[in-house]
């Protein structure tokens, strides 16, 4: 039997895993191309980016996958609050507003962290960002969590999912498109400041964080079955046969439901959450059950300080770094080998400052 702590190194190297296509590993697949042309590589590079409109690729469950592992932390821990006095849950209510909030303001920071900065007039900022969505599906599911037995955490999510579901597809003449959406309704009417690139929704927008939830939510039940005192192995085969229902279940679905991620539809939480629980099968058995730890200690030291990178990646030029250090170097290489050379100089620099923080013990926890 795994110990919960034992689990969390397979946690962390999946979340790292997750985080890896973002810090640069997304370039990796371009770059083969370039150097091989094997249509392989072009196949795999489209797979890094996402997806125009209704569809799915691999680079739309980057940030799924990462609520996910938010919720399948709460699940670990299995914490509850109800019957507990006001003295004691009031902490704990505390902490979980001030990660929210403090996700919330980074997010908005991160929007602004290339070009120009941070706009002076107000209704020129973009509120909604990707760190804010981690913070209030995380919270969202945390409170459900916190609050009720299974059962009653199974009627919720239900609840929602019905309710968010029949708001969104009876909406209009055209519930599932860009411009006549309820997700753009609201997003045009609710949002404070403006949405991303200036489209009449953001992926972001306010009505999905309903949705996004779920995916945290589902997480959290993953991690109370990954608590159960069963094998690695039984353990990864119902988190993988549970994963496969539930992709299979979304694409039956995609006809009457598209699969969207900018509309966070039924039925991208149903695909995202089906390949989450897939990828934590494979890394629960690759870590813990093949013990395979050098890979999952790689992975988990952009785990265990993702949000660091993540936010470094708008505000540090790793490029100019690497090409300072060794922009000679590549240079020097044949033409066809410069771009993956460059793309695994910054993907090394990177592994080195976490390797060196996680050394030093620090950590950017939120």
């Amino acid at each position: 039997m795994s110990t919960p702590k034992s689990r969390l190194q397979a946690l962390d190297a999946l979340r790292g895993f997750d985080m890896f296509w973002i810090i640069g590993g997304e370039k990796l697949f371009a770059a083969l191309l370039l150097l091989t042309g094997w249509p392989l590589w072009q196949l795999a590079a489209n797979e890094m980016l996402h997806s125009n409109w209704h569809g799915f690729t691999f680079y739309d469950l980057i940030f799924p996958l990462f609520i996910f592992l938010s919720g399948v932390t709460i699940g670990l821990q299995r914490q509850s609050l109800a019957g507990l006095p006001w003295a004691e849950r009031q902490p704990h209510y505390r902490k979980a507003l001030k990660r929210l909030l403090l996700l919330c303001v980074l997010g908005v920071l991160y929007n602004h962290g290339w070009g120009t900065g941070m706009p002076m007039a107000l209704d020129e900022v973009r509120y909604a960002s990707v760190l804010g969505r981690i913070g209030m599906a995380w919270f969202l599911a945390a409170m459900i969590a916190w609050h009720l037995p299974w059962r009653g955490q199974l009627l919720v999510g239900a609840g929602v999912a019905l309710v968010y579901g029949l708001a969104q597809g009876l909406w209009g003449t055209a519930p599932y498109s860009a411009e006549a959406s309820l997700n753009t309704w609201v997003d045009q009417h609710l949002l404070p400041g403006i949405t991303y690139r200036n489209a009449p929704l953001d992926p972001e927008g306010l009505l999905s964080h309903l949705s996004a939830a779920l995916n945290a939510l589902i997480g959290v039940w993953a991690g109370y079955w990954l608590r159960q005192p069963h094998s690695v192995w039984r353990r990864a085969l119902v988190l993988a046969g549970a994963g496969a229902l539930a992709i299979g279940i979304g694409w039956s679905l995609h006809g009457v439901i598209p699969v969207n991620k900018t509309l966070w539809t039924l039925t991208f939480v149903a695909v995202t959450v089906g390949w989450s629980a897939l990828f934590l099968a494979l890394f629960l058995v690759l870590v813990d059950g093949l013990q395979w730890r050098r890979m999952g200690h790689l992975f988990a030291l952009i785990g265990v300080n993702s949000i660091f990178i993540y936010l470094a990646s708008a505000w540090f030029d790793w490029g100019y770094t690497v090409d300072s250090l060794i922009g000679g170097v590549i240079s020097a290489l044949p033409e066809p080998a410069q771009a993956l050379a460059a793309v695994i100089g910054l993907l090394a620099l990177q592994w080195a400052v976490l390797a060196i923080m996680a050394r030093r013990g620090i950590f950017l926890k939120v």
